[in-house]
């Protein structure tokens, strides 16, 4: 890959929807997402305290497509609340602010031009500071004198999709797989953000409410027309979508989960229930709980026609 310089069932347990997405010069994304309790938050009678959501902004021609997830600190009293909030502030002042660099890559008829990856990256940190500033103004506000932000905290991690680029921006422990070119005639999986060394924060989370969140998040610029399938995730799913069998040291993708859960939108069945009634009945299964027994979130989009690889989820 090249690089450049609220919907809720009846308890608030899960939030589901597919939905047909902006359009682009090239393609149209189709996207699903689900958040499901985790076994830990069944027992103990919690709501789910992950949250997503998705929006479209600019102009036709130059449409982008921006994706959310966020998951609200176990520990926090009105977690729940902060990550819905997190997802509503995002989706809208992301798109607000990328829309502009979509218009401008559109108007040059290259991704990315004029200002490349420094303007995106730019934007997106704009972007992300009007969210954490927000987020901390609406959470004193609903806290009343009783409390604070922190006891909204959550993290969040925001992907736009734009004609021919990505950019991703991610507070906290939630991760982004992207799906791009092919060798041997199998698809390519790609991690952001990359691992950082270990280091003095390494086992920490960072939250929105932080003192330092605007120097903890982490955003990567992504140029490549490739990319045609993407999976958002909280770290509910870390063990069972990611992997360190390769003996680099560093998580990769799990190439076969990433291959199963994307094939169900590159050829969706008759019934778009009952491929996301498959998605949650995966989420909730006895085989993921057993590597995490915390709340699990997944956001999944592709764009265009693709043959079929691999099997159906399992």
């Amino acid at each position: 890959m090249g690089r450049l310089s609220d919907l809720s069932d009846g308890d608030g347990g899960e939030v589901s929807g597919v939905v047909g997405t902006g359009r682009s010069p090239a393609a149209t994304w189709r996207v699903h997402g689900l958040s499901v309790r985790g076994y830990r938050h069944v027992q103990q009678g919690l709501p789910c305290q992950d949250a997503w959501g998705q929006a479209c902004a600019g102009p036709p021609g130059a449409r982008i497509t921006v994706l959310a997830v966020a998951d609200g600190a176990g520990s926090r009293p009105r977690s729940e609340e902060g990550a819905h909030l997190a997802i509503r502030l995002a989706t809208s002042v992301f798109g607000r602010h990328l829309a502009s660099f979509a218009t401008a890559a559109g108007e040059s008829g290259e991704p990315g031009e004029p200002g490349g990856g420094d303007a995106l990256a730019r934007l997106q940190r704009d972007a992300f500071r009007e969210v954490v500033e927000t987020f901390l103004d609406d959470t004193r506000e609903l806290a009343g004198g009783r409390g604070g932000p922190a006891d909204f905290a959550t993290t969040l991690t925001v992907l736009a999709l734009g004609p021919g680029w990505v950019g991703h921006t991610s507070l906290g422990d939630g991760f982004v797989v992207l799906r791009a070119g092919e060798t041997d005639g199998a698809p390519q999986f790609h991690l952001l953000p990359q691992p950082e060394p270990p280091g003095e924060y390494g086992n920490e989370t960072t939250f929105l409410s932080s003192p330092d969140a605007a120097s903890r998040v982490r955003i990567d610029c992504v140029r490549d027309d490739g990319v045609d399938g993407v999976l958002l995730s909280t770290d509910g799913l870390a063990q069972a979508a990611l992997s360190t069998a390769g003996g680099q040291g560093w998580p990769v993708p799990n190439r076969s989960f990433a291959t199963s859960v994307l094939r169900a939108l590159d050829r969706p069945g008759p019934d778009p229930q009952a491929d996301a009634d498959d998605l949650g009945a995966l989420l909730r299964s006895h085989r993921l709980t057993a590597l995490n027994a915390d709340d699990k979130t997944l956001v999944r989009a592709v764009r265009g026609a693709r043959r079929e690889w691999g099997r159906g989820l399992s």
